[in-house]
């Protein structure tokens, strides 16, 4: 005899796993949605043809002065298409325990920050958002699996949406290295 609660608990797995099979994943970063740092909902898209430095960003680290370097690159490039994109988090050691708002107002008053920024999100563990998944999976971005190490790591990102560089969170985006790197993703 078949245990009716038995039955229904393998119905509720099979559903839920027909469900999550379902759920589609993004087939691009320009496919992903982010929230602004109000809480507006913006597509990637919006950056297609950009040249994208994806940075997760933390105003209680001691590495917070590379907002500085990041405000200088994107004044220095964002007429020859460069975007950076800040995204607080606070998944390491709780160096962004701030809220949107707070974090909004840090930025604008201490760093001067008009890049755009992000609510906050998590960019490693089992609420990574879809943006990190995709950029640190290689099973999402088709490329390497380059997980996030620390804050201010970066991601350069080429204009045709393809991860073309890991930065490491100490490495500063002033270093030569990695001007040039951006200067190529911008001359493509």
């Amino acid at each position: 005899m078949i245990n009716p609660v038995r039955l229904v608990n393998c119905a509720f797995i099979i559903g839920a796993s027909l469900l999550l099979q379902a759920r589609p994943k993004p087939a691009t970063l320009y496919d992903i949605e982010v929230k602004d740092i109000e809480g507006k909902a913006v597509q990637l898209s919006k950056y297609k043809g950009k040249v994208l430095l994806i940075v997760n960003v933390a105003s209680k680290c001691g590495l917070a002065p590379q907002y500085n370097d990041l405000q200088a690159i994107y004044e220095e490039y964002q007429d020859k298409g460069l975007v950076v994109l800040g995204f607080p988090s606070n998944d390491f050691m709780n160096q962004e325990p701030k809220k949107n708002a707070d974090i909004k107002t840090f930025c604008e008053v201490r760093f001067g920050v008009t890049f755009p920024m992000f609510s906050k999100i998590s960019v490693r563990g089992r609420a990574q958002h879809p943006l990190y998944q995709h950029l640190t999976q290689k099973k999402q971005n088709g490329q390497f699996n380059a997980p996030v190490r620390w804050n201010f790591q970066k991601y350069l990102v080429g204009r045709d949406g393809k991860i073309l560089r890991v930065i490491p969170p100490t490495q500063r985006v002033k270093h030569q290295n990695v001007r040039q790197a951006i200067q190529r993703a911008l001359n493509r």
